[in-house]
């Protein structure tokens, strides 16, 4: 199978929310998207964030979304935000050329590491990041403090 894998353009940023959705089903989660494709292309256009494509026959069929952040202790660092191949291309290899591009994307940026998060029940993903010898933090806990929600 032939695939192109490329930095995405706002065009693609139906596509690539069309993934976020399928991600969140595969997550159990699929009511907590709230963003919107207006709001994905404003940030995108304001550089909040970037993505990679993985292209096959004009179809997107995966992605990798992330943005720049900083860390005190590290300095700069790319977090991956999102990172979901559709579920007909898995075990294809394109998730491992779409990681590999990212892991080049953050050499060019010149980062001090990449970071992301991984559910602990997602076995399959975190095999394949422990391919990588990604290292697992322990004894942190996630904090959310939300603005659009009301009560």
């Amino acid at each position: 199978m032939s695939y192109t894998i490329r930095k995405a353009e706002k065009q693609d940023l139906e596509a690539i929310l069309g993934l976020v959705h399928e991600l969140a089903v595969y997550e159990k989660a699929a009511e907590e998207v709230t963003a919107t494709a207006k709001q994905y292309l404003q940030n995108f256009e304001e550089g909040i964030f970037e993505a990679m494509v993985a292209e096959h026959e004009g179809k997107i069929i995966g992605m990798v979304l992330y943005f720049l952040g900083f860390s005190t202790w590290k300095g700069k660092m790319l977090f991956l935000e999102d990172f979901v191949v559709t579920e007909r291309y898995r075990r294809k290899g394109v998730g491992i050329r779409l990681f590999e591009a990212l892991q080049e994307e953050a050499k060019q940026l010149k980062v001090q590491r990449m970071k992301w998060q991984v559910l602990d029940w997602n076995t399959p993903a975190i095999d394949f990041y422990k391919k990588y010898k990604a290292e697992f933090d322990e004894g942190w806990i996630n904090c959310n403090l939300y603005f659009d929600r009301r009560e």
